[in-house]
């Protein structure tokens, strides 16, 4: 069984910043970052390759930004500029592939989730 374990809830203004962790185990290959409000669907908002290579929902670019220390098997989630649309139940998740994607169908293994709140 892969255990991911995500860290770093909080509530924020608008405005203000958070860092998420996720600590993983070493085999995994791209790991992603994705979201869910109440009632709706979850959805992507970045993945990372080993080699660092990234990519990004639109919603987040140039707010977010992902990044992984292949050293500790962690990965990161720094986010700026937050919004009160940034409200949600955010996960990590991993696959055993090495190609980016942010379609939550692409990862077989997930964490239980952290939760951010961004109040006006």
């Amino acid at each position: 069984q892969v255990l991911l374990a995500e860290s770093g809830a909080g509530s924020v203004q608008s405005g203000g910043s958070l860092r998420l962790s996720c600590a993983g185990p070493k085999y995994t290959r791209s790991m992603g970052w994705f979201r869910q409000a109440p009632g709706k669907e979850r959805e992507g908002v970045a993945s990372i390759d080993p080699y660092g290579s990234t990519i990004y929902a639109d919603s987040v670019k140039g707010r977010f930004t992902i990044s992984r220390d292949n050293a500790q098997n962690t990965l990161y989630l720094q986010m700026n500029s937050l919004n009160t649309e940034d409200t949600k139940m955010y996960y990590c998740a991993a696959r055993l592939t090495w190609r980016n994607s942010i379609s939550p169908g692409d990862y077989a293994y997930w964490g239980r989730g952290t939760q951010v709140t961004v109040s006006s």
